[in-house]
């Protein structure tokens, strides 16, 4: 099975990466927001230049999609990297207020700091930012209590910047989602496909569900988490344990699902996994 390339640029997203260049030397706070379940593929590579000596908060969503077992892993890696985090599910609102509390405590912080330097206090202005489609619009309509931006799970809804107050501590700036120019890292671009936190539009369907079936087995192996049965259970046809009949599957599931239309059943099976229809499944864990 050849590795699906991957790779998308489009225009929208290069204008909002210049808007965001352009006003990120306004913010105080740089709000990232990644996926639960791919936690390091869904870090943008620029992040470290973009945020400089800014305050960071770093939001995991999804919390729902993975583990516990998961989410626990994860939470020694990032402590021993001494990097603090915070889980949310933005659709249910499950963490958020943690959240918000965290981005206010960090605005105090920095108005004291303003304060002693003789600075008139002001409401702090935070960032969004992530890839596209990771809850970034959804974490904030729940900051808000309210819907105040466009909210969607597909890639791209959010075109252009939007400054919108959450009470009178608070600027939150709405980014669209920002990709790379090149996708130099194919297994982290793959990861992204997967969980639909890039646009449709960069990768061939088919190509991608059989990634994903040959990654659900290799997790299988390396943690011993059961993915085959899951499987099995909701397309009635077993897989091997190392994925080699990936596509023979596919075939054999879709000629039983839907009328033989592979193209039609590698987007199903996806779907299922957005949806979370085949269980809690963490596609990263550390190492």
């Amino acid at each position: 099975m050849s590795t699906p390339i991957i790779q998308w640029y489009p225009g929208h997203i290069a204008q909002a990466e210049k808007q965001l260049t352009h006003n990120i030397s306004k913010v105080d706070l740089v709000i990232e927001v990644r996926d639960a379940r791919i936690p390091l593929s869904s870090s943008h590579p620029h992040l470290k230049k973009w945020i400089a000596n800014k305050k960071h908060l770093l939001v995991i969503n999804r919390r729902d999609m993975i583990t516990t077992q998961a989410s626990e892993a994860w939470n020694l890696w990032f402590k021993s990297q001494g990097q603090s985090i915070w889980w949310c599910n933005s659709k249910s609102g499950a963490g958020v207020g943690l959240i918000k509390e965290a981005a206010i405590r960090l605005g105090d912080e920095l108005n004291e700091r303003r304060k002693s330097r003789g600075m008139r206090h002001r409401p702090v202005r935070a960032l969004t930012l992530g890839f596209p489609n990771v809850g970034k619009s959804a974490l904030i309509n729940r900051l808000m209590g309210r819907k105040i931006v466009a909210s969607s799970r597909r890639a791209g809804v959010t075109k252009s910047l939007r400054w919108v107050r959450l009470g009178q501590s608070l600027d939150l700036l709405d980014a669209p989602g920002v990709l790379p120019p090149k996708l130099e890292n194919q297994t982290a671009a793959i990861k992204l496909a997967i969980c639909d936190d890039i646009g449709q539009a960069a990768y061939d369907v088919e190509s991608v569900a059989m990634a994903f079936l040959k990654m659900l087995c290799d997790i299988e192996k390396a943690e011993g988490i059961v993915t085959r049965q899951s499987l099995e259970k909701r397309y009635g046809f077993s897989i091997k344990r190392n994925g080699s009949d990936a596509h023979q599957w596919l075939t054999s599931v879709a000629n039983t699902h839907t009328s033989t239309d592979l193209r039609r059943m590698a987007q199903k099976l996806l779907d299922d996994f957005r949806k979370s229809l085949l269980g809690p499944i963490a596609l990263e864990l550390p190492k």
